[in-house]
């Protein structure tokens, strides 16, 4: 009697060879995570769907491949109804799309997939291609290249803090609206009836910002970095407040997916370093944030908050460079999550490689539009940002009268500015301290009660 053939497995199969749009071997699907069957069980069941007419072969011997038949297969009952809202969805990342789209009982369970990682070599392996590549540098450059890194970042970083607080935390499942949001991080005031962890997210999300951009200069793919992300991320947010910032050493679960992460302490402590080393190494910016984006969340270092983690993590290339910042503005949940759940059950990164490229071409044209708004920048402004913006701050918060905050000034020019430059220094400082109100106090890093303390002896 001939052994049955699971028509789960039959259409799993039929999933993953049409991700091959020139054909699968049979050692690519051996290595796929979501199959686990033996060789010869794997031929019998691919010379079962070519009979059907649902895959094709090609080739003999170690060249043979099979081609998925789209004309001549039919749609499987077992398989969910396909939203096809995301027109800019490639071939390939629809079709990921759809295989995850399967309930749970007919996606075979897999375990964290260390050949994935292995087989990425930096500047040599690519996730994005070549055009999009260079697509992306054309959108995201703003000629701000030879200045300190962060200056494109810090021009507009208000508006930020609130774009990607808010993306961000929507793509948690966060209910503020934009306009909640917005006063949360303006005023300090959270929105009544929401969830305290959820005012909590959003201003976790604006201290990570902040960090990233007054920090820079120093920022990078490094434990540092990527810890200190997680730890204000986290913070209030877990239960045990010592893990903020710690690699995990207790397995963790993912819900909605197939897909176990590692639970070897000492094996996610080496796959953090390495996935740390090659984004180091990896010299594009889109290619370094894109790679962040699959292989943090992939791993799971943390306990949790690791998608938050990767996409701002996702940001440090391109704020370092000067670069138009990646705020996930009009990305739809269901497209984020699918795409990541094509990592962890597949290993395939296209659909998560398409939302990404939609993200960062909304995100290119939400700030050409905000900083055409905001008029051309003062390059000496620009230059000297940080420097300013310490002198403003220090003044204030020490309570420095007119005649203290002159003198205090003028060393500060002597020390940090060429001496051709010092009248425009102290000019600017005074146009400042003049025009500083409760409504940009931001931008210095001030709180309210230490401008209203301030003014009292400054007028």
């Amino acid at each position: 009697m001939p052994l049955k053939i699971s028509k789960y497995q039959l259409g799993a199969i039929s999933d993953i060879v049409r991700l091959y749009p020139h054909g699968a071997a049979i050692r690519d699907l051996l290595e796929s995570p979501a199959l686990n069957i033996p060789k010869r069980t794997l031929q019998r069941q691919l010379e079962h769907l070519v009979s059907e007419g649902r895959l094709e072969p090609k080739g003999v011997g170690r060249a043979r491949r099979y081609l998925f038949l789209e004309s001549r297969t039919s749609v499987r009952e077992d398989s969910p109804s396909v939203s096809h809202g995301s027109e800019w969805l490639s071939p390939e990342a629809a079709r990921i799309r759809e295989s995850i789209l399967r309930p749970l009982a007919q996606r075979t369970p897999v375990g964290y997939r260390g050949a994935f990682l292995d087989a990425y070599h930096p500047n040599k392996t690519f996730y994005l291609p070549s055009s999009m590549r260079s697509d992306l540098a054309r959108l995201g450059q703003v000629s701000f290249e030879e200045l300190p890194p962060g200056t494109y970042v810090r021009q507009f970083l208000q508006r930020l803090l609130i774009d990607l607080s808010w993306n961000s935390s929507r793509l948690e499942g966060n209910t503020y609206s934009l306009l909640e949001t917005e006063h949360l991080i303006e005023c300090g005031e959270g929105a009544e009836g929401k969830p305290p962890e959820e005012t909590q997210m959003i201003l976790n999300h604006k201290s990570a910002i902040e960090m990233l951009a007054e920090q820079a200069d120093g920022i990078g793919f490094n434990r540092h970095t990527i810890c200190n992300i997680h730890a204000l991320l986290s913070d209030n947010l877990l239960p045990n407040p010592a893990s903020c910032g710690l690699i995990r050493t207790r397995p963790v679960g993912i819900s909605g997916t197939v897909f176990h992460p590692l639970a070897v302490p000492q094996m996610i402590e080496e796959n953090f370093d390495a996935i740390l080393l090659k984004a180091q190494a990896i010299q594009d910016p889109f290619e370094q944030a894109f790679f962040v984006m699959v292989h943090l969340p992939y791993l799971q270092p943390f306990e949790d908050v690791n998608k938050r983690v990767s996409r701002l993590a996702a940001n440090i290339p391109l704020i370092r460079r000067n670069l138009c910042p990646l705020s996930f503005i009009d990305v739809e949940q269901k497209d984020y999550i699918g795409g990541l759940l094509g990592i962890y059950e597949l290993n395939r990164h296209e659909y998560l490689r398409d939302v990404f490229e939609f993200a960062y071409r909304r995100s290119c044209a939400r700030y050409s539009a905000v900083r055409q708004s905001l008029g051309t920048p003062d390059p000496f402004r620009l230059k000297y940002r940080a420097s300013i913006s310490e002198t403003v701050r220090e003044i204030v918060q020490k309570k420095m009268s007119k005649s203290v905050a002159l003198d205090f000034s003028n060393q500060v020019a002597a020390e940090k500015i060429p001496k051709s430059e010092w009248k425009k220094f102290m000019e600017t400082i005074e146009m400042e301290l003049c025009g500083i109100h409760p409504g940009n106090i931001v931008r210095h890093r001030l709180r309210l009660s230490e401008l209203e303390s301030w003014k009292a002896i400054w007028q």
